[in-house]
């Protein structure tokens, strides 16, 4: 019988733990982390992530400094907003909201942020440092993504058949990066890609982060496999994931939910990156919270 991932629970978990770590460094080091968020734009989605964000980062005693813009905002005046922010010893990390609005450059905006204070790992240098399997920044769906994946399979999973569905550069890329880490057998597949449901049919972990609704079915799964799905997708105001869950749950021996599976996850992660980040800033040590 298929068991649930519940990405919620774990995250609310991995959220008081960093509660006790903010408290701690509060304490013995007059240190509070601080996370600046910038929205560029009206974006309804956007928006609803981003408040959850502040929300649940207030919850656990992270600073939070709001910079909200319009859609019409420059590129070099947001640019120097990051590079000020850059400077800004109270702000260890910085969150620009994604996706911004289409006559900005993404890439060269992600770039500007300080490496040191790239919350969401998205930047040149910390996805590089990624790939090479140095300490870093992780970009945060991924992280968490592991998380739960560990949370059954157990923390060893080598030899395990991964595949990851998607390969853009802040998910599936990142994901496959990181699962050949852990030293699984990985297979990324794409819009370009053949055979993939006999691929998929071999794999003991399927990470799917397309963004079409239901496109996983049980025929997709070995029987006992791991489903982690990453791929949201919002039509007429309800969430919808990559796997058509009640036909997978059939098949699958570990399925996580839309919403509440990955979701949560994401976010704690991207909190546990900012009080990282403040350690990595002010050279105090950081107590992991993948283990």
């Amino acid at each position: 019988m298929v068991k649930l991932i519940d990405g919620k629970a774990y995250a609310d978990n991995l959220c008081q733990e960093l509660k006790k770590q903010i408290a701690h460094f509060k304490e013995q080091h007059q240190l509070v982390p601080g996370l600046a968020v910038v929205l560029a734009g009206e974006d309804e989605s956007s928006q609803i992530y981003v408040a959850s964000k502040i929300r649940r980062a207030q919850e656990i005693g992270i600073n939070i400094f709001t910079h909200f813009l319009p859609a019409s905002v420059a590129k070099g005046e947001l640019i120097d907003l990051i590079h000020k922010l850059n400077q800004d010893a109270n702000v260890h990390g910085i969150l620009v909201q994604l996706p911004l609005p289409a006559a900005l450059p993404e890439h060269e905006i992600v770039n500007t942020i300080d490496a040191q204070k790239d919350v969401d790992g998205f930047t040149t240098y910390n996805i590089g440092l990624l790939n090479s399997w140095q300490d870093c920044l992780e970009p945060s769906t991924p992280q968490g993504a592991l998380m739960l994946i560990k949370s059954v399979l157990g923390e060893d999973l080598s030899g395990k058949k991964a595949v990851v569905l998607g390969r853009s550069l802040i998910v599936g890329r990142p994901m496959a990066s990181i699962l050949v880490r852990e030293s699984c057998t990985v297979t990324l597949l794409h819009s370009k890609s053949v055979n993939i449901e006999d691929e998929c049919k071999m794999a003991d972990i399927i990470v799917s982060a397309i963004g079409k609704p239901g496109i996983i079915k049980a025929g997709l799964v070995k029987s006992g496999a791991c489903v982690i799905d990453i791929g949201i997708t919002r039509v007429n105001g309800k969430l919808f994931g990559d796997v058509d869950f009640e036909d997978v749950s059939r098949v699958a021996g570990f399925i996580t939910p839309v919403p509440g599976g990955v979701g949560p996850m994401t976010v704690a992660c991207m909190l546990a990156n900012t009080v990282k980040a403040m350690c990595i800033q002010q050279g105090v040590s950081f107590e992991s919270t993948n283990s």
